[in-house]
Protein backbone atom coordinates (compact mmCIF):
# COMPACT_ATOMS: atom_id res chain seq x y z
CA UNK A 1 0.00 0.00 0.00
CA UNK A 2 0.92 3.35 -0.93
CA UNK A 3 3.15 5.46 1.48
CA UNK A 4 0.97 8.24 3.99
CA UNK A 5 3.77 9.87 5.64
CA UNK A 6 4.69 13.53 5.26
CA UNK A 7 7.86 14.53 3.54
CA UNK A 8 9.60 15.33 6.96
CA UNK A 9 8.65 12.60 8.73
CA UNK A 10 9.89 9.99 6.10
CA UNK A 11 13.39 11.97 6.00
CA UNK A 12 13.37 11.24 9.44
CA UNK A 13 12.53 7.96 9.39
CA UNK A 14 15.06 6.79 6.76
CA UNK A 15 17.78 8.94 8.75
CA UNK A 16 16.92 6.76 11.87
CA UNK A 17 17.18 3.63 9.92
CA UNK A 18 20.72 5.53 8.94
CA UNK A 19 19.72 5.13 5.03
CA UNK A 20 23.11 5.98 2.87
CA UNK A 21 21.20 5.55 -0.66
CA UNK A 22 18.35 5.53 -2.11
CA UNK A 23 16.55 3.84 -5.03
CA UNK A 24 14.75 6.25 -7.74
CA UNK A 25 12.77 5.19 -10.74
CA UNK A 26 10.47 6.00 -13.63
CA UNK A 27 8.25 4.72 -16.24
CA UNK A 28 9.15 5.20 -19.47
CA UNK A 29 6.89 4.44 -22.53
CA UNK A 30 7.41 0.57 -23.04
CA UNK A 31 6.48 0.39 -19.21
CA UNK A 32 9.64 -0.31 -17.92
CA UNK A 33 11.71 1.23 -15.14
CA UNK A 34 14.24 3.35 -16.00
CA UNK A 35 16.04 4.61 -12.88
CA UNK A 36 19.13 5.17 -10.32
CA UNK A 37 20.61 5.25 -7.02
CA UNK A 38 21.00 8.44 -5.17
CA UNK A 39 23.05 9.13 -1.85
CA UNK A 40 20.79 9.97 0.88
CA UNK A 41 21.65 13.18 1.13
CA UNK A 42 20.92 14.13 -2.86
CA UNK A 43 17.34 12.58 -2.00
CA UNK A 44 17.13 14.87 0.96
CA UNK A 45 18.26 17.97 -1.44
CA UNK A 46 15.68 17.05 -4.15
CA UNK A 47 12.78 15.23 -2.38
CA UNK A 48 10.95 18.31 -2.42
CA UNK A 49 11.65 20.18 -5.75
CA UNK A 50 12.61 17.42 -8.14
CA UNK A 51 15.55 16.69 -10.30
CA UNK A 52 16.94 16.38 -13.56
CA UNK A 53 16.44 12.97 -15.37
CA UNK A 54 17.82 12.75 -19.34
CA UNK A 55 14.82 12.71 -21.50
CA UNK A 56 16.22 10.63 -23.79
CA UNK A 57 13.80 7.89 -21.86
CA UNK A 58 11.14 9.09 -23.82
CA UNK A 59 13.55 9.30 -27.44
CA UNK A 60 14.61 5.94 -27.83
CA UNK A 61 12.96 2.17 -27.34
CA UNK A 62 13.19 -0.67 -25.25
CA UNK A 63 16.66 -1.47 -26.73
CA UNK A 64 17.92 1.69 -26.30
CA UNK A 65 17.77 2.73 -30.17
CA UNK A 66 16.96 6.38 -30.58
CA UNK A 67 13.31 7.13 -32.58
CA UNK A 68 14.31 9.34 -35.91
CA UNK A 69 10.30 10.19 -35.36
CA UNK A 70 9.64 11.66 -31.51
CA UNK A 71 9.40 15.75 -31.83
CA UNK A 72 9.39 15.93 -28.11
CA UNK A 73 13.16 14.65 -27.81
CA UNK A 74 15.75 13.86 -30.33
CA UNK A 75 19.31 15.04 -31.81
CA UNK A 76 17.74 17.87 -32.41
CA UNK A 77 17.16 18.58 -29.01
CA UNK A 78 20.21 17.87 -27.77
CA UNK A 79 18.58 15.38 -25.05
CA UNK A 80 18.27 17.76 -22.09
CA UNK A 81 16.93 17.05 -18.45
CA UNK A 82 13.54 16.96 -17.81
CA UNK A 83 11.86 17.83 -14.58
CA UNK A 84 11.47 14.55 -12.65
CA UNK A 85 9.01 14.95 -9.19
CA UNK A 86 9.16 12.18 -6.25
CA UNK A 87 5.78 10.53 -5.11
CA UNK A 88 6.94 9.91 -1.78
CA UNK A 89 3.75 8.21 -1.84
CA UNK A 90 5.23 5.43 -3.27
CA UNK A 91 8.04 5.04 -0.78
CA UNK A 92 8.88 1.21 -0.66
CA UNK A 93 11.54 -0.67 0.63
CA UNK A 94 13.05 -3.63 -1.80
CA UNK A 95 13.38 -6.45 0.50
CA UNK A 96 15.80 -8.62 -1.53
CA UNK A 97 18.12 -5.39 -1.52
CA UNK A 98 18.78 -5.41 1.69
CA UNK A 99 15.37 -2.91 2.41
CA UNK A 100 16.91 -0.20 0.28
CA UNK A 101 14.46 2.62 -0.04
CA UNK A 102 12.29 3.11 -3.11
CA UNK A 103 10.23 5.97 -4.67
CA UNK A 104 8.65 6.36 -8.14
CA UNK A 105 8.69 9.59 -9.79
CA UNK A 106 6.30 11.33 -12.57
CA UNK A 107 7.60 13.76 -15.51
CA UNK A 108 6.44 17.48 -14.72
CA UNK A 109 6.89 20.48 -17.22
CA UNK A 110 9.58 22.85 -16.32
CA UNK A 111 11.98 23.30 -19.26
CA UNK A 112 15.23 21.97 -19.33
CA UNK A 113 16.90 20.88 -15.99
CA UNK A 114 15.21 21.52 -12.72
CA UNK A 115 12.96 24.35 -11.75
CA UNK A 116 8.93 25.03 -11.20
CA UNK A 117 7.34 22.46 -13.15
CA UNK A 118 3.42 21.84 -12.08
CA UNK A 119 1.95 20.07 -15.30
CA UNK A 120 2.59 16.52 -15.72
CA UNK A 121 4.65 15.74 -18.87
CA UNK A 122 1.83 15.36 -21.45
CA UNK A 123 3.69 11.93 -22.51
CA UNK A 124 4.50 10.54 -19.64
CA UNK A 125 2.83 7.46 -19.05
CA UNK A 126 2.27 7.70 -15.14
CA UNK A 127 1.46 11.52 -15.77
CA UNK A 128 -1.33 10.30 -18.03
CA UNK A 129 -3.06 8.20 -15.68
CA UNK A 130 -3.02 10.60 -13.04
CA UNK A 131 -4.91 13.15 -15.67
CA UNK A 132 -8.08 10.83 -16.48
CA UNK A 133 -7.85 9.63 -12.82
CA UNK A 134 -8.87 13.30 -11.86
CA UNK A 135 -11.49 13.25 -14.33
CA UNK A 136 -13.34 10.55 -13.18
CA UNK A 137 -12.73 11.76 -9.76
CA UNK A 138 -13.91 15.24 -11.07
CA UNK A 139 -17.57 12.52 -12.30
CA UNK A 140 -17.69 11.90 -8.44
CA UNK A 141 -16.12 8.42 -9.11
CA UNK A 142 -13.16 6.34 -7.43
CA UNK A 143 -11.84 3.78 -9.65
CA UNK A 144 -10.57 0.54 -8.45
CA UNK A 145 -8.16 -1.37 -10.22
CA UNK A 146 -6.56 -4.64 -10.42
CA UNK A 147 -4.28 -6.54 -13.07
CA UNK A 148 -3.17 -10.00 -13.42
CA UNK A 149 -0.39 -11.35 -15.08
CA UNK A 150 0.49 -14.62 -16.77
CA UNK A 151 4.15 -15.30 -17.84
CA UNK A 152 6.91 -18.26 -18.64
CA UNK A 153 9.39 -18.78 -16.49
CA UNK A 154 12.76 -20.58 -17.82
CA UNK A 155 15.98 -21.66 -16.70
CA UNK A 156 18.33 -18.90 -17.08
CA UNK A 157 21.58 -21.04 -18.95
CA UNK A 158 24.69 -21.28 -16.11
CA UNK A 159 27.39 -18.51 -17.34
CA UNK A 160 24.49 -15.86 -18.28
CA UNK A 161 23.25 -14.12 -15.63
CA UNK A 162 21.92 -11.18 -17.52
CA UNK A 163 19.32 -14.03 -19.27
CA UNK A 164 18.95 -14.47 -22.70
CA UNK A 165 19.61 -11.67 -25.65
CA UNK A 166 22.14 -9.77 -23.13
CA UNK A 167 25.05 -12.60 -23.32
CA UNK A 168 24.19 -13.87 -26.89
CA UNK A 169 22.25 -16.74 -25.83
CA UNK A 170 19.35 -17.59 -28.04
CA UNK A 171 15.79 -17.96 -26.82
CA UNK A 172 15.94 -21.28 -28.05
CA UNK A 173 18.53 -22.48 -25.42
CA UNK A 174 16.12 -21.66 -23.11
CA UNK A 175 14.81 -24.40 -21.30
CA UNK A 176 11.25 -24.09 -19.19
CA UNK A 177 10.93 -24.27 -15.70
CA UNK A 178 8.71 -27.20 -15.80
CA UNK A 179 7.16 -29.71 -18.18
CA UNK A 180 3.89 -30.04 -19.85
CA UNK A 181 0.31 -28.07 -20.05
CA UNK A 182 -0.64 -28.61 -16.32
CA UNK A 183 -2.84 -25.38 -15.35
CA UNK A 184 -3.68 -24.79 -11.46
CA UNK A 185 -1.15 -27.59 -10.77
CA UNK A 186 -0.03 -28.06 -7.03
CA UNK A 187 2.72 -30.33 -8.11
CA UNK A 188 4.68 -27.67 -10.60
CA UNK A 189 4.32 -25.06 -7.86
CA UNK A 190 5.72 -27.63 -5.56
CA UNK A 191 8.37 -28.34 -7.88
CA UNK A 192 9.14 -24.89 -7.48
CA UNK A 193 8.19 -24.30 -4.13
CA UNK A 194 11.68 -21.98 -3.39
CA UNK A 195 11.03 -19.75 -6.19
CA UNK A 196 6.80 -19.95 -5.50
CA UNK A 197 7.16 -19.14 -1.90
CA UNK A 198 9.79 -16.47 -2.44
CA UNK A 199 7.41 -14.99 -5.06
CA UNK A 200 4.17 -14.52 -2.71
CA UNK A 201 6.20 -13.46 0.25
CA UNK A 202 8.84 -10.80 -1.04
CA UNK A 203 6.08 -9.25 -2.91
CA UNK A 204 3.91 -8.65 0.22
CA UNK A 205 6.85 -7.23 2.11
CA UNK A 206 7.87 -5.04 -1.20
CA UNK A 207 3.65 -3.65 -0.83
CA UNK A 208 2.94 -5.50 -4.21
CA UNK A 209 0.63 -7.96 -2.27
CA UNK A 210 -0.79 -10.96 -4.47
CA UNK A 211 -4.47 -12.31 -3.79
CA UNK A 212 -3.55 -15.30 -5.60
CA UNK A 213 -0.83 -17.09 -7.71
CA UNK A 214 -0.57 -20.32 -9.36
CA UNK A 215 0.55 -22.27 -12.54
CA UNK A 216 -1.04 -21.63 -15.92
CA UNK A 217 -1.30 -23.92 -18.69
CA UNK A 218 2.08 -23.94 -20.81
CA UNK A 219 5.43 -24.74 -19.60
CA UNK A 220 7.00 -23.22 -17.00
CA UNK A 221 3.75 -20.81 -17.09
CA UNK A 222 2.85 -19.03 -13.67
CA UNK A 223 -0.25 -16.77 -13.18
CA UNK A 224 -0.89 -13.73 -10.03
CA UNK A 225 -3.32 -11.31 -9.68
CA UNK A 226 -2.74 -8.41 -7.83
CA UNK A 227 -4.34 -7.17 -4.94
CA UNK A 228 -7.19 -4.42 -6.14
CA UNK A 229 -6.54 -0.71 -5.19
CA UNK A 230 -7.07 2.70 -5.83
CA UNK A 231 -6.32 3.30 -9.69
CA UNK A 232 -2.62 5.02 -9.27
CA UNK A 233 -1.61 2.68 -6.68
CA UNK A 234 -2.79 -0.42 -9.14
CA UNK A 235 -0.63 0.77 -11.88
CA UNK A 236 1.99 1.37 -9.70
CA UNK A 237 1.51 -2.17 -8.39
CA UNK A 238 1.35 -4.00 -11.66
CA UNK A 239 4.32 -2.02 -13.21
CA UNK A 240 6.84 -2.58 -10.13
CA UNK A 241 5.22 -6.17 -10.18
CA UNK A 242 6.87 -6.79 -13.33
CA UNK A 243 10.38 -5.85 -12.41
CA UNK A 244 10.06 -7.35 -9.03
CA UNK A 245 9.35 -10.97 -10.41
CA UNK A 246 11.86 -10.52 -12.78
CA UNK A 247 14.56 -9.41 -10.51
CA UNK A 248 13.67 -12.14 -7.63
CA UNK A 249 13.60 -14.79 -10.44
CA UNK A 250 17.21 -13.79 -11.24
CA UNK A 251 18.42 -15.22 -7.68
CA UNK A 252 16.68 -18.55 -8.14
CA UNK A 253 18.15 -19.15 -11.73
CA UNK A 254 15.11 -18.02 -13.48
CA UNK A 255 14.60 -15.48 -16.44
CA UNK A 256 10.82 -14.78 -16.04
CA UNK A 257 9.19 -13.11 -19.52
CA UNK A 258 6.28 -11.35 -19.82
CA UNK A 259 6.08 -11.57 -23.75
CA UNK A 260 2.72 -12.01 -24.91
CA UNK A 261 3.47 -14.92 -26.95
CA UNK A 262 6.36 -16.75 -26.63
CA UNK A 263 5.33 -19.51 -29.49
CA UNK A 264 2.48 -19.90 -31.85
CA UNK A 265 2.07 -23.83 -30.57
CA UNK A 266 1.48 -22.19 -26.65
CA UNK A 267 -1.48 -19.82 -25.43
CA UNK A 268 -0.11 -16.51 -24.81
CA UNK A 269 0.38 -14.43 -21.64
CA UNK A 270 -2.63 -11.94 -20.65
CA UNK A 271 -2.58 -9.16 -18.51
CA UNK A 272 -6.24 -9.01 -17.71
CA UNK A 273 -7.39 -5.76 -16.00
CA UNK A 274 -10.47 -5.57 -13.75
CA UNK A 275 -11.76 -2.60 -12.78
CA UNK A 276 -15.48 -1.15 -11.10
CA UNK A 277 -16.43 2.54 -10.33
CA UNK A 278 -17.32 3.30 -6.76
CA UNK A 279 -18.84 6.69 -5.25
CA UNK A 280 -16.36 8.97 -3.55
CA UNK A 281 -17.59 8.02 -0.28
CA UNK A 282 -15.29 4.79 -0.09
CA UNK A 283 -11.93 4.95 1.06
CA UNK A 284 -11.27 1.34 1.02
CA UNK A 285 -12.83 0.01 -1.92
CA UNK A 286 -15.38 -2.25 0.53
CA UNK A 287 -18.28 0.28 1.05
CA UNK A 288 -17.34 0.83 4.63
CA UNK A 289 -16.54 4.46 4.08
CA UNK A 290 -20.41 5.07 2.68
CA UNK A 291 -19.34 4.69 -1.00
CA UNK A 292 -21.26 1.62 -3.15
CA UNK A 293 -19.84 0.25 -5.91
CA UNK A 294 -21.66 1.97 -8.93
CA UNK A 295 -21.65 -1.15 -11.17
CA UNK A 296 -23.76 -3.18 -9.17
CA UNK A 297 -27.51 -2.96 -8.81
CA UNK A 298 -29.30 -5.81 -7.19
CA UNK A 299 -33.22 -4.52 -8.98
CA UNK A 300 -31.56 -5.42 -12.46
CA UNK A 301 -31.65 -9.03 -13.61
CA UNK A 302 -28.22 -9.30 -14.70
CA UNK A 303 -26.61 -6.94 -11.47
CA UNK A 304 -25.43 -4.32 -13.80
CA UNK A 305 -26.42 -0.87 -13.40
CA UNK A 306 -26.65 1.42 -16.23
CA UNK A 307 -23.64 3.35 -15.56
CA UNK A 308 -21.85 0.37 -15.69
CA UNK A 309 -23.35 -0.41 -19.08
CA UNK A 310 -22.40 2.90 -20.60
CA UNK A 311 -18.81 2.20 -19.40
CA UNK A 312 -18.94 -1.32 -21.30
CA UNK A 313 -20.18 0.78 -23.97
CA UNK A 314 -17.99 3.11 -23.86
CA UNK A 315 -14.82 0.50 -24.02
CA UNK A 316 -16.00 -1.52 -26.45
CA UNK A 317 -16.69 2.10 -29.14
CA UNK A 318 -13.00 3.12 -28.55
CA UNK A 319 -11.31 -0.39 -28.07
CA UNK A 320 -10.57 -0.53 -32.23
CA UNK A 321 -9.41 2.88 -31.68
CA UNK A 322 -7.02 2.78 -29.13
CA UNK A 323 -5.97 -1.09 -29.23
CA UNK A 324 -2.01 -0.38 -29.23
CA UNK A 325 -2.81 1.32 -25.28
CA UNK A 326 -3.27 -2.77 -24.84
CA UNK A 327 -1.10 -4.25 -27.37
CA UNK A 328 2.02 -2.47 -27.64
CA UNK A 329 4.17 -4.41 -29.58
CA UNK A 330 4.67 -6.64 -32.68
CA UNK A 331 4.24 -9.39 -30.14
CA UNK A 332 1.00 -8.69 -28.85
CA UNK A 333 -1.17 -9.85 -32.14
CA UNK A 334 0.52 -13.12 -32.12
CA UNK A 335 -1.59 -13.56 -29.03
CA UNK A 336 -4.61 -12.44 -30.31
CA UNK A 337 -5.55 -15.27 -32.19
CA UNK A 338 -8.99 -17.32 -32.10
CA UNK A 339 -8.74 -20.11 -29.80
CA UNK A 340 -5.86 -19.15 -27.71
CA UNK A 341 -7.81 -17.97 -24.84
CA UNK A 342 -7.50 -14.05 -25.92
CA UNK A 343 -10.41 -12.26 -27.51
CA UNK A 344 -9.82 -11.33 -31.24
CA UNK A 345 -13.52 -9.31 -31.57
CA UNK A 346 -14.92 -6.91 -30.36
CA UNK A 347 -17.95 -8.41 -28.02
CA UNK A 348 -18.52 -8.57 -24.58
CA UNK A 349 -20.64 -11.36 -22.06
CA UNK A 350 -21.25 -12.42 -19.07
CA UNK A 351 -18.22 -14.51 -17.17
CA UNK A 352 -17.15 -15.43 -20.77
CA UNK A 353 -13.52 -15.90 -21.24
CA UNK A 354 -13.73 -15.50 -25.26
CA UNK A 355 -14.83 -12.20 -25.66
CA UNK A 356 -13.32 -8.75 -25.00
CA UNK A 357 -15.07 -7.73 -22.02
CA UNK A 358 -15.99 -9.81 -19.64
CA UNK A 359 -18.44 -9.06 -16.71
CA UNK A 360 -18.24 -10.38 -13.38
CA UNK A 361 -21.94 -9.75 -11.69
CA UNK A 362 -20.23 -11.24 -7.96
CA UNK A 363 -22.34 -8.66 -5.86
CA UNK A 364 -22.41 -5.20 -4.27
CA UNK A 365 -18.71 -5.60 -3.35
CA UNK A 366 -17.59 -7.51 -6.19
CA UNK A 367 -19.35 -6.65 -9.24
CA UNK A 368 -16.71 -5.56 -12.13
CA UNK A 369 -15.85 -5.83 -15.45
CA UNK A 370 -12.55 -7.52 -16.85
CA UNK A 371 -10.75 -6.34 -20.08
CA UNK A 372 -9.33 -9.57 -21.15
CA UNK A 373 -7.75 -7.40 -24.33
CA UNK A 374 -4.79 -6.33 -22.86
CA UNK A 375 -1.29 -8.50 -22.91
CA UNK A 376 0.86 -8.91 -20.18
CA UNK A 377 3.27 -7.20 -22.71
CA UNK A 378 1.31 -3.85 -21.96
CA UNK A 379 2.81 -0.82 -19.95
CA UNK A 380 0.04 -0.99 -17.24
CA UNK A 381 -0.17 3.12 -16.80
CA UNK A 382 -1.68 3.12 -20.42
CA UNK A 383 -3.65 -0.35 -20.25
CA UNK A 384 -5.32 1.05 -17.22
CA UNK A 385 -5.48 4.79 -18.56
CA UNK A 386 -7.40 3.07 -22.33
CA UNK A 387 -9.83 1.18 -20.03
CA UNK A 388 -10.82 4.53 -17.41
CA UNK A 389 -11.07 7.30 -20.23
CA UNK A 390 -13.04 5.01 -22.44
CA UNK A 391 -15.28 3.59 -19.69
CA UNK A 392 -15.61 7.45 -18.77
CA UNK A 393 -16.13 8.41 -22.64
CA UNK A 394 -18.91 5.98 -22.24
CA UNK A 395 -20.63 7.69 -19.37
CA UNK A 396 -19.98 11.31 -20.24
CA UNK A 397 -21.72 10.32 -23.55
CA UNK A 398 -24.63 8.09 -21.97
CA UNK A 399 -23.96 5.70 -24.50
CA UNK A 400 -26.12 2.84 -24.44
CA UNK A 401 -25.01 -0.67 -24.50
CA UNK A 402 -26.94 -1.58 -27.87
CA UNK A 403 -24.23 -4.52 -27.82
CA UNK A 404 -26.07 -7.94 -27.09
CA UNK A 405 -23.66 -10.13 -24.32
CA UNK A 406 -22.49 -13.10 -26.52
CA UNK A 407 -23.50 -16.05 -25.47
CA UNK A 408 -21.16 -19.41 -26.71
CA UNK A 409 -18.23 -18.21 -28.26
CA UNK A 410 -16.72 -14.95 -28.85
CA UNK A 411 -14.06 -15.95 -31.65
CA UNK A 412 -17.56 -16.94 -33.75
CA UNK A 413 -19.73 -13.22 -32.87
CA UNK A 414 -18.41 -10.73 -35.58
CA UNK A 415 -20.94 -8.58 -35.74
CA UNK A 416 -19.69 -6.02 -34.49
CA UNK A 417 -16.39 -6.18 -35.68
CA UNK A 418 -13.01 -7.65 -35.12
CA UNK A 419 -9.65 -6.08 -33.79
CA UNK A 420 -7.13 -5.37 -36.31
CA UNK A 421 -4.47 -7.95 -36.68
CA UNK A 422 -1.21 -6.55 -36.39
CA UNK A 423 0.92 -3.64 -34.48
CA UNK A 424 0.74 -0.91 -37.98
CA UNK A 425 -3.12 -1.45 -38.27
CA UNK A 426 -3.83 -0.88 -35.04
CA UNK A 427 -1.50 2.08 -34.71
CA UNK A 428 -2.96 3.78 -37.82
CA UNK A 429 -6.01 3.40 -36.52
CA UNK A 430 -4.78 5.46 -33.59
CA UNK A 431 -3.29 7.83 -35.45
CA UNK A 432 -6.37 8.26 -37.35
CA UNK A 433 -8.69 8.68 -35.03
CA UNK A 434 -10.00 11.94 -33.63
CA UNK A 435 -11.10 9.88 -30.34
CA UNK A 436 -7.71 8.95 -29.65
CA UNK A 437 -6.24 12.35 -29.18
CA UNK A 438 -9.79 13.56 -27.68
CA UNK A 439 -9.27 10.39 -24.24
CA UNK A 440 -5.40 11.24 -24.30
CA UNK A 441 -4.45 14.55 -25.64
CA UNK A 442 -2.84 15.19 -28.93
CA UNK A 443 0.94 15.39 -27.45
CA UNK A 444 0.48 11.99 -26.43
CA UNK A 445 -1.34 10.32 -28.70
CA UNK A 446 1.21 11.58 -31.48
CA UNK A 447 4.55 10.48 -29.71
CA UNK A 448 2.78 7.24 -28.97
CA UNK A 449 1.68 6.11 -32.56
CA UNK A 450 4.97 7.11 -33.49
CA UNK A 451 7.02 5.39 -30.84
CA UNK A 452 4.50 2.25 -31.89
CA UNK A 453 5.13 3.15 -35.92
CA UNK A 454 9.19 3.13 -35.09
CA UNK A 455 8.08 -0.42 -33.55
CA UNK A 456 6.71 -1.70 -36.71
CA UNK A 457 9.59 -0.08 -38.48
CA UNK A 458 12.40 -1.65 -36.68
CA UNK A 459 10.96 -5.36 -36.68
CA UNK A 460 10.13 -5.12 -40.81
CA UNK A 461 13.70 -4.67 -41.14
CA UNK A 462 14.60 -8.07 -39.60
CA UNK A 463 14.94 -11.29 -41.40
CA UNK A 464 12.99 -13.75 -39.34
CA UNK A 465 13.77 -17.53 -38.65
CA UNK A 466 10.24 -18.46 -40.23
CA UNK A 467 11.61 -16.79 -43.63
CA UNK A 468 14.62 -18.61 -43.52
CA UNK A 469 13.15 -22.08 -42.94
CA UNK A 470 10.24 -21.41 -45.50
CA UNK A 471 12.79 -19.90 -48.42
CA UNK A 472 16.26 -20.78 -47.98
CA UNK A 473 16.45 -23.90 -49.74
CA UNK A 474 13.39 -24.23 -51.43
CA UNK A 475 12.60 -20.62 -53.12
Amino acid sequence: MSNKQSLPDLVRQLAGQGTEKVKLAITDIDGILRGKLISFDKFRSVAEKGFGFCDVVFGWDSGDQAYDNASFTGWHTGYPDALAVIDIDTFRQVPWEGGAPFFLADFQEGGSGVGGGKDVLPICPRGLLKKIRQQAEGAGFRAYFSQEFEWFNFVAPEGAPGGAGSTGVSMHDLKPMTKGMFGYSILRASQGSAYFHDLFDLLKKFDVPLEGLHTETGPGVYEAAILYSEILEAADRAVLFKTAVKEIGHRHGILPTFMAKVSEALPGCSGHVHQSLWSMGDEGGSGEGGGKNLFFDGDRSKGMSPLMESYIAGQLFCLPHILPMYAPTVNSYKRLVEGAWAPTTVTWGIDNRTTALRVLPGGPSSTRLETRVVGSDSNPYLAMAGCLASGLYGIRNKLKLTIPSTTGSGYADKSNGVLPRNLWEATQAMKQSPLAAELFGAAFTDHFTGTREWEWRQFSKVVTDWELQRYLEII
